[in-house]
């Protein structure tokens, strides 16, 4: 029985997080790290285009009819609302990416990981990264907004919705307390490897088995 002949079924690796936790620095190095297997969901939104963003590379920018009609059309993984725009998972380059055995990352919100449970829990992993205090995830939002400009407002509705956020901890499969950023991508990274490993997403294993059975 030849060993190639077993494939694997990619999964869908979800992360999420509050605001300022540390799940895209996170999802970044994870996806250079895993440059050759893993590809990262590109979310179709509506809100406007910011200086130095590339259409259907950081997103897909699209008006909120074409979002409208994606989502009633049943093209979209998941979808959810926030800070007043609307964001979405286009189901096809997710698909194809799974059948070919290519891990698909998320750095999407509780909302979006409901949706995706209920239509693709045995390919769903789930990580929620938390900061380790409530005053370390104030300074990193404070350092953060030097460079996006936002508002004192924007960062105090920034840090309301983290304690929203932070209650939904429990619905997810693994928490990562985001101490060090070296140490949570390392942990991230271990998930990803046993997850990898687990019998269900090896394709071909029964009758790989029953031909060792065989003598072949």
């Amino acid at each position: 029985m030849d060993i190639s002949t077993l494939k694997r079924r990619g999964l869908m690796y979800v992360l999420s997080s509050p605001s300022g936790a540390g799940k895209t620095t996170i999802t970044r190095a994870l996806l250079k790290n895993n440059a050759d297997k893993m590809s990262v969901s590109v979310s179709a939104t509506t809100r406007q285009r910011r200086a130095g963003e590339v259409q259907g590379q950081d997103y897909h920018f699209v008006d909120i009819t074409e979002f409208n009609k994606m989502v009633e059309n049943g093209d979209m993984l998941e979808h959810a609302k926030v800070f007043g725009n609307y964001y979405g998972t286009p189901r096809s380059q997710v698909e194809e990416a799974l059948a070919s055995g290519k891990d698909v990352i998320f750095d999407i919100d509780w909302q979006g990981t409901q949706q995706l449970r209920e239509m693709a829990r045995d390919d769903l992993v789930t990580v929620f990264i938390l900061p380790p205090s409530a005053r370390e995830l104030e300074n990193r939002l404070r350092n953060r907004s030097k460079d996006t400009l936002e508002t004192e407002t924007q960062i105090r509705d920034r840090m309301s919705k983290s304690n929203d956020e932070m209650t939904h901890y429990s619905e997810y499969d693994y928490v990562l307390i985001n101490r060090d950023i070296d140490w949570a991508i390392e942990q991230a990274q271990m998930i990803l490897d046993a997850e990898r490993l687990k019998r269900r997403r090896l394709i071909g294993l029964s009758d790989f088995v029953r031909g060792l059975k065989e003598g072949r």
